[in-house]
């Protein structure tokens, strides 16, 4: 079982609230090695992580801030971009202080490194995990799969349908599923459009003849193409005046499975701010070796392989 989660994952629970309530509820966690969650309130002049908990300060020095600040593969960024936000951490211990209180001393990296090789390491291409997106790039979405440690999602890999910026589908904060897409070293990358379902599976919730909401992806100079789905869109005829990101109405002409292909007329389009839908997944947990998109007797066959590593 799983009992490593993005950051902020464990803030909440009943167990971690009580552990960090009191000092025997810290020197519990420590002798047990518990990773727990409090929040970051201050990055110092020095780069060490202050931690805001109930029963006392604690605080994470600069080089336990995260694995990689030791040896330089890891930017400072990365400790001060936590604060007001949950951080993951193993209690070290106690220090006085010389106006007599106490605070704790906590590791992050520890909880990173734990986080690693107990179950990071474990992980085979096909896996499917949560993950929370934190950072969102041109090339794709940095993801927190385990106490702050980053996979990237790739653009390509986050739909079938295309979109211009992971912000079409995503937002930083995000809970996410992905499955392992491949493991090199430490590196981490992830796929979501093997999630979202097969072609069947989207073109199965419409009929022929339906009018439905879609959102304009591309305007090309043969025709519109407009998502219903993450993972199904379909083309319409072009018409003057519009433009990718608006949403539409439209009228579902035909479905044609045999080639992949929906047959869609624009009804309207108007532009929106709205923020990306919630996801739809067809698949939240397991492993897949082969997934395969296009439907029986296609003549085009979309499909991920999953090789170990």
């Amino acid at each position: 079982m799983n009992r490593f989660f993005p950051e902020g994952t464990l803030l909440d629970t009943p167990d971690n609230q009580r552990a960090i309530q009191t000092v025997s509820g810290l020197a519990e966690a420590a002798l047990e090695g518990r990773i727990l969650e409090a929040r970051a309130v201050l990055c110092d002049g020095e780069h060490n992580l202050h931690v805001e908990m109930p029963c006392m300060e604690g605080i994470i020095p600069y080089l336990e801030g995260a694995v990689g600040i030791a040896e330089g593969t890891t930017r400072d960024i990365a400790l001060i971009s936590r604060v007001s936000k949950p951080v993951s951490f193993m209690v070290q211990g106690f220090e006085n202080l010389p106006d007599g209180s106490r605070r704790a001393v906590l590791s992050r990296r520890a909880a990173q490194e734990k986080c690693r090789f107990e179950y990071l390491h474990g992980l085979r291409p096909g896996d499917i995990i949560p993950a929370r997106v934190t950072r969102l790039e041109t090339f794709g979405a940095f993801c927190d799969i385990g106490c702050g440690l980053p996979a990237l999602l790739p653009i390509a890999s986050i739909s079938v349908s295309r979109i211009s910026h992971p912000s079409d589908r995503l937002t930083p904060g995000m809970d996410i599923f992905a499955a392992i897409a491949s493991v090199e070293g430490e590196r981490i990358c992830l796929s979501q459009r093997e999630l979202l379902g097969t072609w069947e599976e989207n073109a199965s919730l419409f009929s022929q003849g339906d009018t439905v909401a879609g959102i304009i992806r591309s305007v090309e100079e043969y025709g519109i193409f407009v998502e219903l789905t993450p993972n199904l869109a379909g083309l319409a005829e072009t018409r003057e005046g519009v433009r990718a990101g608006q949403r539409a109405g439209v009228y579902i002409k035909s479905i044609l499975p045999d080639k992949m292909k929906l047959k869609l007329i624009l009804i309207d389009a108007q532009n929106t701010c709205e923020a990306p839908p919630p996801l739809k997944y067809f698949i939240t947990q397991g492993h897949l070796d082969h997934w395969v998109y296009s439907p029986p007797g296609c003549g085009k066959v979309v499909e991920t392989f999953f090789t170990g590593c």
